[in-house]
C-alpha cells in the first residue's frame, strides 16, 4: 500500500540524506550493509526454485567487491580471482556431497557476486566524483521521483501491460509517466538546489531533465530483472526487511541499472562541458 511506503520512506529520507552528505566510508559501509541483505535474498530467491547458490559467498563476495573497489581498486584482480576461485572450490565440494547440479549453482553464486557487487559499487563511485554530491543527489532524486510517478500513474492510468509475464502490474502508461516524472522531478529539484547552493551545485536544470529521462528508462529494466528471478524462483517478494517495501533487493532493483548508466552518462556530461 503507498500509505506503508510513505510511513516507512519519510522517517527514513533525513537519514538516507545525511549519509549521502557525508559520503566517505561512512557511505560505502552502509552500501555494503544493503548488498550484503540483498545478497541473502538473492540466494532465497534461487534456493525457492531448488538451486544451491552459496549464501556466505555471495553476502560477502558482493560487498566486498563494492568496498575494494572504493577503498582498494589496485587489488580489484585479485578480489575478482579470489572469488572466482572460492566459489569453484565450495561447489565442488559440494557436488561431492551430493548436490545434483553444482555447476548451475557456481554460476548463480557467481552471478549475485558479480551483479549485486559490480553495480552496486557504482553507488560509491558516483559519489567520490569530482561534484559527486550534486550528481549523486539528482540520480538518487530522479531514480525515486520515477519510481514513485511510475507507481502513481500505473494505478490511476495503467491499462495496457508492459510485462504481463514479469510483472502483471506494470503498464506502459505506468513506464512513460515514469520517465516523464522522472525529467520534469530532477528538472524543477535541480532549480531548487541551485537556488539553495548556487552555482556550487553546477547541475543545471536541462541537465537533470536529460538524467532524468535516461533514469526513467532504464530503471524498470533492472525492476524487470529481478521480476524475472523472482518468478523463476515462485517467490512474491525478495524479503520483507522494511513493512510494505519488501526487501532490499526490491528497494535497489532499479537502483542497480540506473546508477551504473548513470554514472557513465555523468562521466559523458563533463567531458562534453569540460571541452
Amino acid at each position: 500500500m503507498l500509505s506503508d511506503r510513505l510511513a516507512i520512506t519519510i522517517p527514513l529520507l533525513p537519514l538516507a540524506v545525511w549519509i549521502i552528505w557525508l559520503g566517505g566510508w561512512v557511505y560505502a559501509l552502509v552500501v555494503a550493509a544493503v548488498l550484503v541483505v540483498a545478497g541473502r535474498e538473492f540466494v532465497r530467491i534461487f534456493r525457492a526454485g531448488g538451486h544451491r547458490p552459496a549464501l556466505l559467498l555471495v553476502m560477502v563476495g558482493a560487498p566486498l567487491l563494492a568496498l575494494t573497489r572504493f577503498f582498494r581498486p589496485a587489488d580489484l584482480s585479485l578480489v575478482f580471482v579470489g572469488l572466482i576461485v572460492a566459489s569453484l572450490v565450495w561447489h565442488l565440494a559440494d557436488f561431492e556431497n551430493g548436490a545434483p547440479a553444482s555447476g548451475t549453482d557456481f554460476v548463480i553464486t557467481l552471478g549475485g557476486i558479480f551483479y549485486l557487487g559490480w553495480m552496486g559499487s557504482y553507488f560509491t563511485m558516483l559519489r567520490a566524483l569530482p561534484d559527486g554530491l550534486w550528481w549523486t543527489a539528482v540520480l538518487m532524486g530522479a531514480i525515486w521521483l520515477a519510481d514513485s510517478a511510475a507507481y502513481l500513474v500505473g494505478r490511476a492510468f495503467g491499462r495496457n501491460l508492459l510485462a504481463p509475464r514479469l510483472s502483471p502490474r506494470k503498464t506502459w502508461e505506468g513506464f512513460l509517466g515514469g520517465i516523464a516524472g522522472g525529467t520534469i522531478g530532477s528538472a524543477v529539484l535541480a532549480l531548487l538546489w541551485r537556488l539553495g547552493a548556487g552555482p556550487e551545485s553546477l547541475v543545471d536544470w536541462h541537465t537533470a531533465g536529460l538524467l532524468g529521462a535516461l533514469i526513467g528508462l532504464v530503471g524498470p529494466i533492472g525492476d524487470l530483472g529481478i521480476s524475472m528471478l523472482k518468478r523463476e524462483g515462485g517467490v512474491k517478494d525478495s524479503g520483507a526487511v522494511i513493512v510494505g517495501h519488501g526487501g532490499a533487493l526490491d528497494r535497489i532493483d532499479s537502483w542497480l541499472v540506473a546508477i551504473p548508466v548513470g554514472y557513465y552518462a555523468v562521466l559523458l556530461l563533463r567531458s562534453l562541458t569540460q571541452k
